[in-house]
């Protein structure tokens, strides 16, 4: 018929659930795995969902990305809760990306801090491009 109706209801544990598990993932995946699911793949579910076509062979193939991104996925999270508002406070998992001796700039870490310079050099290669173009558009 057309017609919709969006309506707002109270979910304060899949609220919860939802931090906890997205403290998860940011502990678990790597950067572009996070930026992909979060992108893409929630708002095409939110897509079929809003469209009836759940049942899609879309769907499925949306499943196996997340069947494959969600198998390390696990462990603890600490969450404050207070006055209607959820912190998540803490989390640890066995299958952690977090590396302390790559996190600090410490003399025995694990990072090479050589490596720093080359990095940035070539991250800013396409701002340094982009400043170095416009400057002689402006001559």
């Amino acid at each position: 018929m057309g017609i919709k109706s969006r309506e707002t209801y109270e979910c304060p544990a899949a609220t919860i659930l939802f931090a906890a598990h997205k403290a998860l993932e940011e502990l678990t995946l790597d950067r572009e795995m996070v930026r992909y699911k979060e992108e893409k793949i929630s708002h095409e579910y939110s897509r079929l969902v809003y469209y009836g076509l759940w049942f899609s062979p879309l769907r499925e193939a949306l499943d196996a990305f997340v069947e494959v991104s969600q198998k390390n996925v696990t462990g603890t999270v600490r969450v404050k809760l207070y006055k209607g508002t959820c912190s998540v406070v803490g989390a640890k998992s066995p299958y952690s990306l977090y590396d302390q001796a790559m996190a600090t700039y410490e003399a025995g870490d694990m990072f090479d801090h050589s490596s720093a310079k080359g990095f940035i050099e070539l991250w800013g290669l396409p701002l340094k491009i982009r400043a170095a173009k416009e400057k002689s558009m402006k001559k």
